[in-house]
């Protein structure tokens, strides 16, 4: 069958990493793009089904924009590159994790199976380039969404790149990489590709009735295949991003397991502080935030936002519309906090009640800035634990340029990197690190548990002289309450 749009490539080529913000969630900024081919039978179109292979289960999807050539290329430089541009489309990176393990780096049969690559369902030409909003929906709800004002790598530099070594016929594709965002989906979901102007590309994800062949390679799930699969949507397999730029050790299924999130919700943050010191972690308390509701409790995972000083030329380029700010926001993820890095400064908001109640609906586990919070009253009837350093009723380009997110920032004096647990109570915000959620939890539970020991003597007239700390007698009778219990 014909593609609608009359494409048949001779070759497709996708870029591996390309936005900042899918950089930020892999843990690796390239410093020069890199790429893989896509057979020609993969393409399909809007409307046709996604099979997903039987035997599998980590089919993600990955919206993307699609250069669509109109004039061959061969060592053009980049000032001229967009001339052989016939125009941009929509298209989905459909991919198995499943089968990663068996083409590392080609992606061949992960990525190149039929009907993975979708495009369309109109090209749009006469474009800027450097201004094209890209939106990625599965049901119906937004999973990603990015202008390519914050690609590492723009179009032009793509086309010239390639062109150095091999010759860009009129029909072929270049994918130009998806933002942060991309996840699993199941059969019977619908996703939907849309490039801002040229529609949407709508495919159903189906389930193959077909047993897969005996010979050759089969699907296999490893923890670290889907961590990578399920990316951001799920921030306790996120690879956070760490002060060398490499990516740390991903955290497994859930990096907080159901009995460390009870455990974290049911002590104090002073007994978390206790514990973090214990381990010589000593800088983990962000300091001069205050909460909004101080009854509400948080427990979630970090996803960064940093703000720089205002310079006025910067912000009238970058710092309206759909900035990082709010592309930040609509890319939280369940369990997520946002962590706004202000500087301390107290002279504009950071974050207004809209935005808030935004990041509420998409799941966020709360809000910590260091800066101004407008419309603070509002915040006292928002289910979300929010802290700031003060209310402000001026907007942030007073003093701040929203930069870019998901990298590491300071918070009230406390780094904190993409995918640290916070922690929050009436009295503050705790950091910790990932790595030691489980055992801080454990132990701080435990902590609180002799303690409460401990008060009940105190209240029964007991005197502390050895009972607070505990010495051999208290410990064995404490022990001994704790088995009959």
């Amino acid at each position: 069958m014909e593609h609608p749009l009359g494409l048949s490539p001779g070759k497709i080529v996708a870029v591996h990493l390309n936005y900042r913000s899918r950089a930020a969630e892999r843990g690796r900024v390239p410093a020069v793009p890199s790429y893989f081919l896509k057979p020609s039978s993969s393409l399909s179109w809007s409307g046709r089904p996604v099979v997903r292979p039987a035997g599998c289960e980590l089919l993600a999807f990955e919206g993307e924009i699609a250069i669509v050539i109109g004039e061959r290329a061969h060592r053009v430089p980049p000032e001229t590159a967009l001339d052989h541009v016939a125009g941009y489309t929509a298209a989905n990176d459909f991919g198995v994790y499943d089968f990663k393990h068996a083409d590392l780096g080609s992606n061949l049969r992960a990525k190149g199976q039929d009907g993975f690559t979708p495009v369309g369902p109109s090209i749009l030409r006469d474009a800027d380039p450097a201004k094209l909003w890209l939106r990625t929906y599965v049901n119906g709800e937004l999973a990603q969404e990015a202008c390519t004002d914050e690609l590492l790598f723009g179009f032009d530099l793509l086309i010239a790149d390639l062109s150095r070594v091999m010759t860009l016929e009129p029909g072929d594709l270049v994918l130009a990489g998806t933002p942060a965002g991309s996840t699993v989906v199941q059969p019977g979901d619908v996703v939907e590709v849309e490039l801002e102007g040229a529609g949407r590309l709508r495919n159903e994800v189906v389930a193959d009735t077909r047993e897969l062949a005996a010979w050759g390679v089969q699907p296999k799930v490893t923890d670290e295949a889907r961590a990578a699969a399920y990316g951001s949507a799920r921030p306790a397999e996120r690879e956070t991003v760490t002060l060398t730029g490499k990516a740390a050790s991903p955290q497994g299924a859930s990096p907080i397991a159901p009995d460390t999130d009870a455990a974290l919700r049911s002590v104090s943050t002073a007994t978390l502080s206790s514990q973090l010191r214990k381990r010589g972690i000593d800088h983990h308390f962000i300091e001069g935030v205050r909460p909004a509701r101080p009854d509400l409790r948080m427990v979630g995972v970090a996803r960064t936002l940093r703000y720089l000083p205002l310079r006025e030329d910067v912000f009238a380029e970058i710092g309206g519309g759909m900035n990082a700010q709010k592309r930040t926001v609509e890319e939280i993820r369940p369990g997520e906090v946002l962590v706004i890095e202000a500087r301390g400064e107290h002279g504009a908001g950071t974050l207004g009640d809209i935005l808030a109640l935004r990041a509420l609906r998409r799941g966020a586990a709360g809000v910590v800035t260091d800066g101004g919070l407008r419309d603070s009253p509002s915040f006292a009837s928002l289910d979300l634990p929010s802290y700031y350093g003060v209310p402000h009723a001026a907007v942030l380009g007073r003093r701040h340029v929203p930069m870019d997110s998901q990298v590491p920032v300071s918070c009230g004096g406390v780094l904190v990197m993409p995918g640290d647990v916070l922690v929050g109570d009436a009295e503050g915000v705790v950091v910790i690190p990932p790595a030691l959620v489980d055992e801080i939890a454990r132990d701080a539970a435990r902590q609180e548990d002799e303690e409460r020991f401990i008060y009940e003597r105190v209240a029964e007239g007991e005197s502390v002289d050895g009972l607070y700390p505990m010495n051999a007698r208290w410990r064995e009778t404490y022990e001994q309450t704790r088995r009959e219990k």
